[in-house]
């Protein structure tokens, strides 16, 4: 059918056009797209910023969100959930087990004080009360000069 190409007829020649043969103009990204930065990237966070800003304006707390807000709210969560993995970890290490189950993350919160009053009127599923015995049920010391084993006198 069609004669054989010429290089002098470059527009007999089929041509695939990529993105990166040439650069768009106006909007959209071109060859030199700078990678996205995440809000939480920018924060220093581990927590979603962005999820947390959509959760505050899907939840109608206020009818206008600030754009600290989110941000304040993501540290002050990923604080508090290190500070109980730090001490839930060190529970887990003083029971000789290597992985977090609720009973370690019980024992940490209810053995600290200020995490024991944040968590006053939480229920922590699986994870038991804290080994308590009242000193008044403990067995009384007996003196040396007693009978040792008569436990009532008639």
């Amino acid at each position: 059918g069609q004669p054989p190409l010429r290089s002098d007829q470059p527009w007999r020649r089929p041509s695939f056009h990529t993105t990166s043969d040439y650069t768009m103009s106006g909007r959209g990204k071109g060859k030199t797209a700078k990678k996205a930065v995440t809000k939480s990237a920018k924060a220093g966070l581990q927590f979603p910023v962005g999820r947390v800003a959509r959760y505050l304006r899907v939840g109608k707390y206020a009818t206008r969100i600030g754009a600290g807000a989110p941000v304040y709210l993501a540290a002050v969560m990923e604080y508090l959930a290190a500070e109980v993995l730090e001490l839930a970890g060190n529970a887990s290490r003083d029971n000789k087990k290597t992985r977090i189950i609720p009973r370690h993350i019980q024992l940490a919160v209810r053995n600290d004080e200020e995490l024991s009053k944040l968590l006053a009127n939480t229920t922590i599923a699986n994870g038991g009360v804290l080994p308590n015995i009242h000193s008044v049920l403990l067995p009384k010391k007996s003196k040396k000069g007693t009978s040792g084993s008569v436990s009532q006198d008639f």
